[in-house]
């Protein structure tokens, strides 16, 4: 697969006899609200059905902290004036903000034979292979699902399944303002340290991250992109 001029993957071809790759429609959404876009998410997956491609959504949110189902309130040490919101993903408590890429990831799993566990392990995978093409190792945590370099949170993960199709998704810290991570227990871990590509000297802006990422997750899967 080849990527086009905006950074999307042109529809690899298929062989006579060969099962076609699964479809995926991505999405760049910009700069958005928290609540709505969780609300178009539960909507869609309340609504697909077996022909709707899967659906990758692209974006960055304004600052919000998001507790999880099984989220600990005593894990928000201090919310200032940064909203909280309690969602239906997995996980406990992250923060959200301008200049971390979000990855929704609007999958049926029933396509691919796999649980949350084997999304899970496919999204860590897609950024750890990605990491490495700049020169970065970076490992993944049975405990506590993530990307870490040198010990150091870069991306956290979120999960819901329902029927078979998940949303949700991955939050890439890239070039944001890390002060409110101090605020709460990142994904209910005192102290747990937090790091981001520019302080990697990863100098690059959010929509770059994600098409040099996007090929890492298609492969993960073999989508083809609508």
């Amino acid at each position: 697969m080849r990527s086009t001029a905006d950074g999307f993957l042109n529809p690899s071809s298929v062989r006579a006899g060969e099962t076609p790759s699964p479809l995926l429609q991505v999405r760049q959404l910009g700069l958005c609200d928290y609540e709505p876009v969780w609300r178009d998410m539960q909507s869609f997956t309340r609504q697909r059905d077996d022909n709707d491609a899967d659906r990758l959504w692209l974006l960055q949110h304004r600052p919000v902290f998001t507790l999880g189902m099984n989220g600990k309130r005593e894990h928000l040490l201090d919310t200032a004036d940064i909203p909280v919101v309690d969602c239906d993903r997995g996980g406990q408590v992250t923060y959200h903000g301008p200049g971390q890429l979000v990855a929704y990831v609007l999958l049926d799993l029933r396509r691919f034979g796999i649980g949350v566990r084997g999304l899970v392990s496919a999204l860590e995978q897609s950024v750890v292979d990605w990491l490495q093409t700049c020169a970065i190792s970076a490992t993944t945590r049975r405990d506590a699902p993530g990307v870490y370099v040198d010990g150091a949170k870069i991306a956290a993960l979120g999960l819901r399944v329902k029927r078979g199709c998940s949303y949700h998704g991955l939050a890439l810290n890239v070039d944001m303002e890390l002060a409110p991570f101090g605020m709460i227990n990142p994904c209910g871990y005192p102290g747990m340290p937090v790091t981001q590509l520019r302080d990697l000297g990863i100098g690059l802006g959010v929509d770059q991250v994600a098409q040099q990422w996007l090929p890492h997750f298609a492969e993960q899967f073999r989508y083809r992109m609508l």
